[in-house]
């Protein structure tokens, strides 16, 4: 069997005007080919769909049903048609985002994700919180489109961007001794009680303040282990400890924290965007690579 959507279309035409001369002059051809198909088209199918005088043109029983599914197949097919489009310009479908805490208090990622949203509303996206490491793996599987994560060694098969480096600062008790002093030194902090990540959870900024206070062979005894930043700041509002912690979580205004600028000038974190080398990278992900970077830039 070899029909054709023109097939369909042609068929469709004079069925909707029992006329081959107006169905003709509507499809922008002759009559006599328009004539030819249907035949073809019928003998294809093994049924009469039309029924022919001189004077009228009818649907048979089996014309009648053939135009029902005739016209479910046409709109089957521009529908699909649509949707691939819409998914190859990026306008449809779904963006996997892996993101550290950090992320939503990086205006260069909110004020992205809100844009991207009103630009493309049938976009789905599933933004799944995940430490840097813990993203890798479903990166490389493709599990994940984009991940927005902590700068970190990378395998061979991701790449990145830089969206942008941020000074880390130390967060204290607003009523601690230090909270007036707007700029410390990291050694100020080296006797002070520390609120910081269990070294179990594997966050890359641990290993990154880490190496940081090693590095001034600073030793701050560690009073608290969590896992995550925003349990560190809410310890520090009560008063257990000190912290330090990238500055865009500055962003998470708690009244009872007081934000301290580092004197050291290698006191800063990356955040990279990362996603597969190798792979086609979607249209979606791409129009939201593009707005996070131009807001990066923009800062």
């Amino acid at each position: 069997m070899n029909i054709e959507l023109r097939h369909l279309r042609y068929f469709i035409a004079v069925a909707e005007e029992l006329h081959f001369g107006r169905a003709a002059q509507r499809l922008a051809i002759s009559q006599p080919p328009l004539s030819q198909q249907i035949q073809q088209l019928e003998q294809q199918i093994g049924a009469k769909l039309l029924a022919r005088t001189n004077r009228s043109v009818q649907l048979t029983p089996a014309g009648a049903h053939f135009l029902t599914s005739a016209r479910q197949i046409l709109h089957s097919v521009e529908v699909a048609t649509d949707k691939a489009a819409r998914l190859h310009r990026g306008e449809e479908g779904t963006l996997r985002i892996g993101f550290t805490s950090s992320a939503p208090f990086i205006s260069a990622v909110s004020d992205a994700l809100f844009t991207f949203r009103q630009h493309y509303p049938d976009v789905h996206v599933k933004m799944q919180e995940l430490n840097t490491r813990q993203q890798l793996a479903p990166l490389q599987e493709g599990q994940l489109d984009l991940g927005v994560m902590r700068n970190t060694p990378l395998p061979e098969t991701l790449e990145h961007r830089l969206l942008l480096r941020e000074p880390l600062c130390a967060v204290v008790h607003h009523a601690h001794r230090l909270a007036g002093r707007g700029t410390i030194s990291l050694r100020e902090l080296a006797a002070e009680p520390f609120v910081f990540f269990d070294p179990q959870v594997g966050t890359a900024l641990y290993s990154e303040i880490l190496t940081l206070l090693d590095r001034y062979a600073v030793r701050p005894p560690v009073a608290q282990e969590v896992g995550e930043a925003m349990t560190i700041l809410g310890l520090v509002a009560t008063g257990l400890g000190v912290s330090i912690l990238p500055a865009s979580f500055c962003r998470a205004r708690l009244d009872q924290l007081c934000w301290l600028t580092l004197q050291e000038e290698d006191a800063w974190s990356e955040v990279w965007l990362v996603w597969q080398k190798r792979g086609e990278i979607s249209a979606a992900t791409q129009h939201l690579l593009k707005m996070m970077l131009r807001n990066a830039d923009s800062k």
